[in-house]
């Protein structure tokens, strides 16, 4: 089940503004799938170059992942209501230690799912997972990016779409997005 905000609004990471504040900001660390525990525990040590001495430190103690308040799989926190431990920092930009080892070439895993798709946050029904789009004031510059370069969440998103549904699945919300008056 697929909200239409997802198809309606506009959105455009805008990291320049941001400064990454998604990896900053929040109650919790990013939520994780439970495959996901084991391919970060799995990666961990090619991952653990890319991260700061904060990071390494929290995951040393805490370990790869923890279950947070609601009991949710989620990535540990440097600190309460601090960054999670997985970010690293870059000409004043927060960006993801796990990413980096993907991008060098070190692991075959991007980073967590709700990661990438974020603005977008899945939850799993009964009966269908809902996919919707996330409101969070942090997000302002991309929504006004996104609305400037008149880009919609989904396309915005097409990669990590098609990384968790499939490209069967995308095409099917393209069509919908295309023959819906948004």
């Amino acid at each position: 089940m697929v909200s239409g905000e997802v198809i309606s609004e506009a959105f455009v990471c805008d990291l320049q503004k941001c400064k990454g504040a998604c990896c900053v900001q929040g109650e919790s660390g990013a939520p994780l799938e439970k495959e996901e525990l084991a391919i970060i525990k799995k990666n961990y040590k090619k991952i653990e170059p890319f991260l700061n001495d904060k990071g390494k430190n929290a995951i040393e103690k805490q370990g790869h992942y923890i279950k947070d308040e609601d009991g949710d799989w989620v990535t540990p926190l440097v600190a309460k209501d601090k960054e999670c431990a997985y970010t690293v920092f870059e000409d004043g930009l927060a960006k993801c230690g796990i990413e980096k080892a993907y991008e060098a070439g070190e692991i075959k895993f991007k980073k967590p799912i709700s990661c990438h798709l974020y603005p977008i946050r899945t939850q799993q029904l009964k009966s269908y997972e809902a996919v919707n789009y996330h409101r969070w004031d942090i997000c302002s510059a991309a929504c006004k990016l996104g609305s400037k370069l008149s880009v919609p969440v989904y396309k915005f998103l097409k990669d990590p779409l098609i990384r968790k549904y499939g490209s069967a699945w995308y095409k099917k919300l393209e069509r919908v997005a295309k023959h819906k008056n948004w």
